[in-house]
């Protein structure tokens, strides 16, 4: 079909322009939009049947006179052009300049839906990936090619979290950084000023490619943003071979352009209101991170979602911790103390933490440290629990050795200064300074050459209370 401009219009609502009589059109395909004024919009056919043409006007279709629109067909899919220049630009969710530069000329492009990867040729993720932030580094470790989303809630200081781990993450066995990809959906304006501000004089913008998203834009464009972002990504790292590192914040504006779109165009709607392939749609997007076999390169995924009302079962999060390798959740009772970054260890874990830590990437004694940091935290929240109900100067010798270790771990170990960049031996060093504050006998998930190698007490510096012995664990023996 050649390219023809039409005019048949019939209605325009919520960002989606109502078409009929259209022949030969395919779903996907691009469309070019020119209302009464003159003025150029981008769009997309998201529905195509005999009867009824559907586009998706990343613009809004606010002012449009539908009398003297013209819509022409560009029969080609939205594409994203391509070049090392991308590094160290801001671009709108569309791929158009927003630092008042020019735009990216380039022979390479791409459609930005990406194409499929043969699962036979995917890596599994591996290499341990120092973002400098103790939590993450010795509870959640983050590896090369994971998707490790931030859980958070509103007022939670997850856009300061994810901009540290933009300037801090690094490989322990290369010696150059990530490059990123910095993908932001609904923003305020003062938040889109603080990442290109923080990257700026951080020195880490020549490394970035931003695509900004704001509030006030129009929320179809949303959905197009974080496939533009990964093409991006595909490229640097496939193409130029490089580690990429992949920010997407906020995930569930994305998802709310997505109901709003979903609800306009009349689908059948499932939880919450959200449309039923809300899950796939999710899932089209986080699998795009990983590693090819025999290629340098990684994308590794880091996704922030905001938790409606802090609901952790929430239709986003929810969804999003089944197509994930696990969570890091933000905890608002944290931050009211002032701890930063406030993460919250019981919740949060790293599937594919075991497969980047241990003797040949970290230290040989991770794993065990790990284990018996979320041990003795867990006993002494429970402990806390306790003393809350019958007050603390009634706890045994051992669980008020167990309050002043919780107080401890959240005083030293996940509290940090939002420029302080923790290398993981340092991390590993303040967990020991941590379990020594509990005696030998509770240690169980260490090793004993563990113990007298990094233990900062001698064996018999202390003593129990008689009313502590049956806290003492006790030894098994199975038939």
């Amino acid at each position: 079909m050649k390219e023809k401009e039409y005019r048949m219009g019939v209605r325009a609502q919520g960002g989606l322009l109502y078409m009929q009589g259209i022949p030969g059109v395919a779903f996907g395909d691009r469309v070019q939009v020119r209302d009464h004024r003159g003025g150029l919009r981008n769009g997309r056919v998201i529905r195509s049947a005999k009867e009824l043409v559907l586009v998706q006007v990343f613009e809004g279709t606010d002012d449009l006179d539908l009398e003297n629109t013209w819509v022409r067909f560009l029969e080609e899919p939205f594409r994203m052009p391509l070049s090392p220049e991308l590094l160290g630009r801001v671009f709108s969710g569309i791929g158009q300049p927003r630092d008042e530069r020019p735009p990216i000329v380039s022979s390479l492009s791409r459609d930005v839906n990406g194409s499929a990867v043969n699962p036979a040729a995917r890596a599994y993720p591996k290499e341990f990936i120092q973002t400098g932030i103790s939590t993450i580094d010795g509870l959640n470790s983050l590896v090369r090619g994971q998707k490790l989303p931030i859980f958070t809630g509103s007022g939670l200081p997850h856009n300061r979290l994810a901009a540290q781990i933009v300037r801090q993450a690094r490989l322990l066995n290369e010696t150059s950084g990530f490059a990123v990809v910095f993908a932001a959906m609904g923003v305020s304006y003062d938040d889109a000023r603080f990442f290109r501000e923080n990257f700026e004089s951080s020195g880490v913008l020549g490394n970035v490619v931003m695509f900004i998203n704001l509030a006030d834009d129009p929320p179809i464009e949303r959905l197009v943003l974080p496939r533009t972002a990964l093409t991006v990504a595909e490229y640097l790292t496939f193409d130029l071979d490089l580690h990429v590192l992949v920010v997407l914040t906020d995930m569930t504006n994305y998802a709310e352009a997505l109901r709003e779109v979903a609800t306009a165009k009349g689908d059948v709607p499932s939880r919450k209101g959200y449309p039923g392939y809300l899950y796939s749609d999710l899932a089209e997007i986080y699998e795009r991170a990983g590693r090819i076999k025999n290629r340098h390169g990684s994308i590794t995924m880091v996704p922030v979602v905001s938790m409606p009302s802090d609901d952790i079962t929430h239709p986003i999060p929810d969804l999003t911790g089944y197509i994930t390798e696990g969570q890091i959740v933000l905890s608002r009772e944290l931050n009211n103390q002032g701890i930063y970054p406030p993460v919250t260890i019981p919740p949060s874990l790293s599937r594919l933490m075991k497969d980047g830590i241990g003797k040949d990437d970290t230290r040989e004694d991770h794993p065990r440290v790990a284990s018996q940091l979320y041990a003795s935290y867990a006993r002494a929240l429970e402990v806390r629990n306790l003393a809350s109900i019958i007050g603390a100067e009634e706890l045994s010798g051992l669980d008020k050795k167990f309050l002043a270790f919780a107080e401890g771990f959240e005083k030293q170990f996940v509290n940090q200064g939002e420029d302080e960049d923790r290398s993981i031996i340092e991390t590993l060093s303040i967990a020991w300074d941590l379990l020594s504050l509990l005696p030998y006998d509770v240690l169980t998930r260490v090793s004993e050459a563990d113990l007298a190698k990094y233990h900062h007490r001698e064996r018999g510096a202390v003593e129990h209370d008689l009313d502590d012995a049956e806290t003492r664990p006790e030894t098994v023996t199975h038939a």
